[in-house]
Formats: C-alpha cells, sequence, structure tokens
C-alpha cells in the first residue's frame, strides 16, 4: 500500500487555503499542492499527482463538481478520492452532493487539529470510487 502523502486542496478563499495549509502540512505532514481554483487544479494536477483531493464546491469559473467531474476523466485520477469542502450543511444539499460520487463531504468551519486524520479515513476508505 502506498504512503498517503499527497493532498491536493481547491479553495478559492485565501483565508480557508491558509487554515488547510496549517493543519494538513503543519499538524498532518502531508505535501501539498493549493489551487486557488479547479482550472488552476487541472491545469497542476498532472505534475502533482495528488492522492486525495479536498474540493471547494462553491468556487468562481469551475464550480467543486465541474472540477470533479474533469478530474475524473484524467487516468491519473483513476480510484482517488475527491471530497468536498462546503459550508452547505442541509441534509438535501449532504445528500446531493454525495451523488457526485465523493469519498465525503466535510462542513466548514471544520476543525484544522482532526482534519488530518478525517482526510486519512477518507483516503483509506475512498480508493477505487468511481461512477
Amino acid at each position: 500500500m502506498d504512503e498517503f502523502k499527497r493532498v491536493m486542496c481547491v479553495e478559492d478563499d485565501p483565508d480557508i487555503r491558509m487554515i488547510l495549509q496549517f493543519s494538513l502540512e503543519r499538524l498532518g505532514g502531508y505535501e501539498l499542492c493549493l489551487c486557488a481554483g479547479g482550472l488552476e487544479a487541472l491545469d497542476k494536477v498532472a505534475a502533482f499527482q495528488p492522492q486525495l483531493v479536498l474540493l471547494d464546491v462553491m468556487m468562481p469559473e469551475l464550480s467543486g463538481p465541474q472540477t470533479l467531474a474533469r478530474l475524473r476523466v484524467l487516468d491519473i485520477m483513476r480510484g482517488v478520492p475527491m471530497v468536498f469542502l462546503t459550508a452547505k450543511a442541509m441534509r438535501d444539499e449532504v445528500e446531493g452532493l454525495l451523488e457526485h460520487g465523493v469519498a465525503g463531504i466535510i462542513v466548514k468551519p471544520f476543525d484544522p487539529v482532526t482534519l488530518p486524520q478525517d482526510i486519512r479515513i477518507y483516503w483509506e476508505h475512498g480508493r477505487g470510487i468511481q461512477l
């Protein structure tokens, strides 16, 4: 089994990117590729080859679901778990997001202390999810 270490975070809010970086790099020890939007993620994904992708749902240019759809067709992303980050936590909204076949959903605000362990669980259980 590969060691889990490379996480791509796609988030348009610079404050949340800073929290993600602190949480996942400093506390979790992960190697990060931080992207401000879906187009940047598509540009960087081949070089970085993430083992898990955290995707904000609501972003300019490409939304999280649109970015997810474009990442999914790439051969290098086959079997890579993708997790939505969202501030929308209503049951019907969460259920709608799960229909995209993501490994999970993390609701903002999230706990930066537990996030490294949370994403490890999604990685362990979400590999191979494909729609």
